[in-house]
């Protein structure tokens, strides 16, 4: 009922920039929060960033000052902007979000595919 596209996702150089997108689509009534996800090899997949529907945003430690994330609610969307990469942000970076469907009372958790990010030079 409810798809997670993310895009924007590459290869970025250290210190470069990247600009990651997830676009939820479906019978979509409602969407809560809308968060980032990353996970590397041999590692726990950590959250990266968290956005309200009222732009209220939280940031991981090791992300914060260098990572923006934003959403247009009209269009059903989220971003992460990545600034300053570093070699440590390579992983595949997933979108998740609470949606409440069209005609459901109840938010349920939903997850995208995941976008790999490599930051190398």
């Amino acid at each position: 009922q409810v798809q997670l596209v993310e895009s924007g996702g590459g290869l970025g150089q250290p210190g470069g920039s990247l600009r990651l997108s997830c676009a939820a689509s479906g019978s979509i009534f409602s969407i809560n929060y809308m968060r980032w996800y990353r996970q590397s090899p041999g590692k726990q997949r950590e959250l990266v960033a968290a956005i309200t529907s009222g732009g209220i945003t939280n940031y991981a430690d090791s992300v914060k000052g260098r990572f923006t994330i934003s959403r247009d609610n009209a269009k059903n969307t989220a971003y992460l902007q990545m600034n300053s990469l570093k070699p440590e942000d390579t992983a595949v970076y997933y979108c998740n979000t609470d949606v409440m469907v069209s005609g459901n009372s109840n938010y349920h958790n939903y997850w995208g595919q995941g976008t790999q990010v490599t930051v190398s030079s």
